[in-house]
């Protein structure tokens, strides 16, 4: 079971409800005032759900008034905070802010993940832009909890973004592991192995891909680099392959120089530690570093 799956489950148990310090913008006499919403136990969680999403000739849907309440809201809310993040120049701070209104989403977000429905009426935009403010506050299990539930029901980003949500994703995880990495920090690889997985079969630029070979290459070079003997072989090996991916889909990426540190440590520690000849007598057969079959 992937970390994501693992995350969403434990999510999935828990009970969910809006904070009493929840509240939603509304604009009346000209000035902007709040208004708290109503408890969201799991059971109205859903009844919400399937009324935002119900087909509008549905005539055995739920009522619409659970939908006005909740997910009307929540739209407004996120129209509100969208204003207030435009009115801040500082990416720092801009960070900080999602930060701090990131809590008001969960439940609802929660609601959509639970009833695992790929549409929520008025409120579209708030899950796909909740998962990239996860991104942005680091925020990674909770960011491809949500992403698993875009790419599975193939939500769409609000057009703000303008790129699709796999390619989102895939960049903006693997900036984020690159950035982290240049300054000698690591990365967790399960966040990139993930991202991998979810998408694989998504079609979009090599560059972006190769960013995220590349973080996965420098990743697993740094656990290389924490072994000793041949415990340190398989993780070589693995960075190589990775690293050579990411320079055959774009040769500018920046991994040459990591991959020849990795091809130089392999020949060094083959020569250390010999593989064991197989029964026979007949020495044994070293594994093969051509980055040209690397997948």
């Amino acid at each position: 079971m992937s970390p994501a799956r693992k995350h969403r489950d434990r999510h999935a148990a828990a009970p969910a409800s809006i904070p009493s310090s929840m509240v939603a913008p509304r604009e009346e006499g000209g000035q902007t005032t709040t208004r708290a919403a109503p408890e969201l136990t799991p059971a109205r969680a859903h009844r919400i759900v399937q009324a935002a999403t119900a087909p509008a000739d549905d005539n055995t849907a739920a009522p619409r008034a659970p939908r006005d309440t909740i997910a009307d809201e929540m739209m407004l809310r996120l129209t509100h905070d969208l204003r207030r993040l435009k009115q801040i120049a500082s990416i720092q701070l801009k960070i900080a802010a999602k930060a701090e209104m990131l809590p008001a989403y969960r439940a609802w977000c929660d609601a959509l993940l639970s009833a695992d429905r790929a549409d929520a009426g008025t409120a579209a935009e708030v899950l796909p832009t909740i998962m990239v403010w996860c991104i942005d506050t680091g925020d990674w299990m909770r960011a491809l909890e949500l992403a698993d539930h875009v790419l599975r029901h193939d939500v769409a980003l609000p057009a703000r973004y303008a790129r699709s949500a796999p390619a989102l994703i895939t960049e903006e995880i693997a900036s984020a592991a690159l950035k982290l990495q240049a300054a000698g920090k690591p990365f967790p690889f399960d966040v990139l192995d993930v991202v991998d997985g979810l998408t694989a079969g998504a079609d979009m630029h090599d560059e972006i891909r190769a960013k995220l070979h590349k973080a996965i290459g420098f990743e697993l070079a740094r656990e290389a680099d924490g072994r000793q003997g041949a415990e340190a072989r398989p993780a070589i090996v693995a960075a190589i392959a990775a690293l050579g991916r990411a320079q055959q889909l774009h040769d500018r990426v920046g991994a040459k120089t990591r991959m020849a540190q990795m091809e130089k440590l392999l020949a060094a520690n083959l020569a250390a530690f010999p593989p064991p000849a197989p029964e026979g007598g007949e020495s044994a057969t070293q594994p093969s570093t051509d980055t040209n079959t690397a997948g």
